[in-house]
């Protein structure tokens, strides 16, 4: 086990979940929720099989016209992440490709998912997520 790692004791979240990419690490609260975000985001329909329905299908609009493809993106998004994260209520998704002005440019996929806890009659602060969606030519 790394010397860093998290142990039992350390999480205080009741929401948390392994941290992706970090051997022995856990991301806990807003961090958990976001990372669940970007890999409802990042994952395609029909790749878990255990849930056939889990992610979204924005890989289907890759040939789309820019002004086609990019509202049908935030629908799906919309659509996939109200199915499958309870705990937030979406404010607003926006989807732009990443222009950077190398031959590559417009390759990726930058969503931004404005979105709050759903705390009951607590009004929760609007939280920002940002996902880069590889490989995402629209």
């Amino acid at each position: 086990m790394p010397a860093d790692a998290i142990t039992l004791a350390d999480i205080t979240s009741a929401d948390w979940s392994l941290a992706l990419g970090a051997i022995g690490q856990v991301v806990q609260g807003i961090a958990d929720v976001e990372q669940c975000l970007g890999i409802i985001v990042t994952t395609p329909r029909g790749s878990d099989p255990l849930r056939p329905t889990f992610g979204a299908d924005i890989w289907r609009y890759i040939d789309f016209p820019i002004s086609l493809a990019l509202p049908a993106i935030v629908s799906e998004l919309t659509l996939a992440i109200t199915t499958w994260e309870p705990r937030v209520k979406l404010v607003s998704v926006t989807a732009q490709p990443v222009l950077d002005g190398s031959a590559q440019s417009g390759a990726h996929l930058e969503v931004t998912l404005n979105w709050q806890l759903k705390l009951g009659a607590i009004a929760a602060p609007v939280q920002t997520t940002t996902v880069t969606v590889p490989g995402a030519t629209v």
